[in-house]
């Protein structure tokens, strides 16, 4: 478990991290992938990356990935975060702007951008983890 949540607010889908990924605030790369079914926590699934969602916490990135199960036949056609409806991707960023008000942390949201920024953005967090290893391996 990561974190328990502070009010009685549910992730809106399964919310997990990309392995073999890091960012600058030293965790993996955060992912929140939507599909018919929640999945038992530490489960790996088939995903692609269809959008990223800008996201400053308590003053420091933290970028979120928007992905689709590859393998659910309700999510699996979509190729961009600009194919959801609105109200989808409204639900979405309303989740992640409330859900540590309890806590009295605060947390910006900005505007959802096409999967092609997600894929850099997962390929650049990918080559900040090899040169995490390469280093530790050095020492």
């Amino acid at each position: 478990v990561d974190r328990v949540l502070y009010s009685s607010v549910v992730y809106p889908h399964n919310y997990g991290f990309i392995p073999r990924t890091l960012c600058e605030d030293n965790d993996p790369m955060d992912v929140l992938v939507l599909m018919q079914e929640p999945v038992i926590p530490g489960s790996f699934l088939r995903a692609r990356a269809i959008g990223l969602m800008p996201m400053i916490d308590q003053g420091e990135k933290d970028d979120k990935i928007i992905a689709v199960c590859a393998d659910d036949p309700e999510y699996r056609h979509y190729n961009d975060i600009s194919e959801l409806s609105p109200h989808r991707l409204q639900e979405i960023k309303r989740f992640f702007e409330d859900y540590k008000k309890n806590e009295n942390k605060e947390v910006a949201v900005d505007a959802f951008l096409p999967a092609t920024t997600a894929r850099e953005a997962i390929q650049y967090s990918m080559d900040l983890y090899a040169q995490y290893i390469l280093q530790s391996l050095r020492q």
